[in-house]
């Protein structure tokens, strides 16, 4: 039975957007921790390392987040795994953000001018020192608004969960559709709310560049 498209229904996609920011921050915590480890492999001075992190971060990179939920989802039944689709969107999403975060963090870190390297060198901190104390800090400041960038990214393409049935803000707004069949108004809402979303995190990550003075 069709009915029209009202606040409840509303109510609902406002809802259903919670689990598409927490897909999109649990994802991106959990990415954030091993694209750093995968960043610090691509510059280390040792080439086995290097070569590894390369790899894993073409692999990653180079197949479509679609085929990846797909395989966490429905491929690891075939080693007797039965996943839920919470667990399987964010496993794909955590190494979907680790192999880009990587790269990103690894060219801020790179930007980082050699001088530092070598001041840091002369005054006899180890290499661990020199990264955490006088490096890693600097890269940070370069890495945050490409990161926001890409995590803006992250926020949009959450919505491909819906396709093995995670009920997040796209997901939800298929549902009202099905039952209201006012493709124009719940689409529109669903819209907004992700520019909602998308534009708070733009506007909080400008503020935090200005806070700490970030080169542009």
């Amino acid at each position: 039975m069709m009915r029209e498209f009202g606040f409840d229904d509303a109510v609902y996609l406002l809802l259903a957007a919670r689990w598409t920011v927490l897909l999109t921050v649990v994802s991106a915590l959990i990415g954030g921790a091993i694209a750093l480890f995968v960043a610090i492999l691509r510059i280390v001075p040792f080439r086995p390392a290097n070569w590894l992190a390369i790899g894993y971060i073409n692999l990653i990179q180079g197949t479509p987040i679609l085929g990846q939920l797909f395989v966490f989802f429905f491929g690891l039944s075939i080693f007797g795994l039965n996943v839920d689709a919470w667990t399987a969107a964010v496993t794909a999403f955590s190494i979907y953000a680790s192999a880009f975060l990587a790269e990103i963090w690894r060219g801020s870190l790179q930007s980082v001018p050699k001088t530092q390297w070598e001041t840091s060198a002369a005054l006899g901190l180890k290499y661990v020192q020199r990264l955490r104390y006088v490096i890693i800090p600097q890269a940070v400041r370069i890495s945050i608004p490409p990161t926001v960038g890409f995590l803006v990214q992250l926020v949009k393409n959450t919505s491909l969960a819906s396709v093995i049935g995670f009920v997040e803000l796209t997901r939800a707004g298929q549902i009202m559709n099905n039952t209201t069949f006012a493709p124009m108004t719940v689409y529109l809402t669903v819209a907004a709310i992700y520019f909602v979303i998308c534009f708070s995190l733009s506007q909080a990550s400008v503020k935090f560049e200005r806070r700490y003075h970030v080169a542009r």
